[in-house]
């Protein structure tokens, strides 16, 4: 299906950290790195872990400022756009649980849409 999209993630994670997943999961889109989740931020969808649930990220092995390359101890929210060619965002998804994730037909279908108003 020529849809005329180019899939992106963007991560706080540092590369380094990202390569294993990308090499496990036989991911064939770019996966961009937001230091110090900024673009997140500019997205209104960046937030701070309380020192609780810090302890507990900890307790879990899971330590986001050497993952991230900084002590913000910040995550973004995770979300879906859909960009057209001029950088307008014609849909979009956010969910503060991390587990809820938009159906791709969904994306699927937003973009069929476009490229159908792109040819009239």
């Amino acid at each position: 299906m020529g849809l005329g999209a180019q899939l992106i993630a963007i991560t706080p994670q540092l590369p380094e950290h990202s390569v294993k997943q990308v090499d496990e999961r036989h991911l064939s889109f770019d996966l961009l790195h937001d230091a110090g989740n900024e673009a997140a931020e500019d997205f209104g969808l960046r937030f701070s872990l309380p020192d609780d649930l810090r302890q507990v990220y900890l307790d879990f092995g899971i330590d986001l400022p050497a993952q991230q390359g900084n002590s913000s101890w910040t995550l973004p929210l995770p979300a879906r756009f859909v960009v057209d060619a001029e950088g307008v965002i014609r849909a979009g998804d956010v969910d503060p649980d991390y587990s809820v994730r938009p159906d791709p037909a969904e994306t699927l279908a937003v973009l069929a849409e476009l490229a159908k108003l792109a040819e009239s």
